[in-house]
């Protein structure tokens, strides 16, 4: 049986600059698999080449294959990545309209899906509205105006209208409260419990291990380690250079 995603020894590039070299790995249907490592280390170039976003915002995959469920996507467009593949990106600094409402931010994801009735659509808004109470009461709000704590859960609502079954998030912890981190990841448990597929890009290493099945460390561009997650928490390479131990 396939995984639900399989990246390949891939090789992907900024123009002449090699960003990763080979890099492999899996994402089994209902799982939580992290990837970590330093700054530079071509955690969210990866998340860009699966999501296929196309250069000069993602690099360029040399080599390699990234599949899911068996069948290559290299050579598909990103909005059908979204729509046939139900598979969203959460990109690192959010990118919502700021100048939309918090329902038109939702709506705007409900366009790549293909035939789902009123009442199946309503049914996801008001999942999202579930999970993200604050969202509901900022519904007719601009987005521009919202914390960066309510932008995150936005953004993580607006992959969810698009009727994913997997979803990738690039560093959703970044720029939030304690506070507000935690509940960001409650929630995403929540979902995961609820039959989400995730893959996880999060500087804070302690936290996404917690938080993961599974995790691969990337440095420059490759994976140099791989495990459950409480093999990478007792790992002493890892805890040295990733945890603070």
């Amino acid at each position: 049986m396939n995984p639900l995603l399989e990246i390949e020894d891939l090789r992907v590039r900024y123009g002449n600059i090699e960003a990763l070299h080979g890099v492999s790995f899996t994402v089994e249907e209902g799982e939580i698999v992290t990837l970590i490592g330093a700054n530079g280390a071509g955690k969210s170039t990866t998340l860009m080449s699966i999501a296929r976003l196309p250069p000069p915002e993602a690099p360029k995959v040399i080599s390699g294959d990234i599949r899911h469920k068996g069948v290559s996507l290299l050579n598909m467009p990103p909005d059908k990545v979204v729509s046939d593949l139900h598979t969203a990106l959460v990109p690192e600094g959010r990118h919502i309209f700021g100048n939309l409402s918090v329902e038109e931010n939702l709506k705007l994801a409900t366009y790549a899906r293909k035939g789902d009735s009123v009442p199946d659509i309503q049914r996801d808004y008001d999942q999202v509205y579930s999970l993200f109470p604050r969202l509901a009461e900022r519904r007719k709000q601009q987005s521009e105006s919202l914390s960066g704590g309510e932008q995150q859960m936005l953004a993580v609502g607006r992959a969810l209208m698009s009727k994913c079954s997997i979803i990738m998030l690039d560093e959703p912890s970044m720029g939030l409260a304690p506070a507000l981190m935690y509940d960001m990841f409650r929630t995403l448990k929540q979902l995961n419990e609820e039959g989400m597929t995730i893959l996880l890009v999060e500087q804070n290493a302690n936290l996404a291990l917690k938080f993961a099945h599974r995790g691969y460390v990337l440095d420059t561009g490759e994976i140099v380690a791989q495990g459950t997650s409480a093999e990478l928490l007792e790992d002493p390479e890892v805890k040295k250079a990733y945890l603070g131990a």
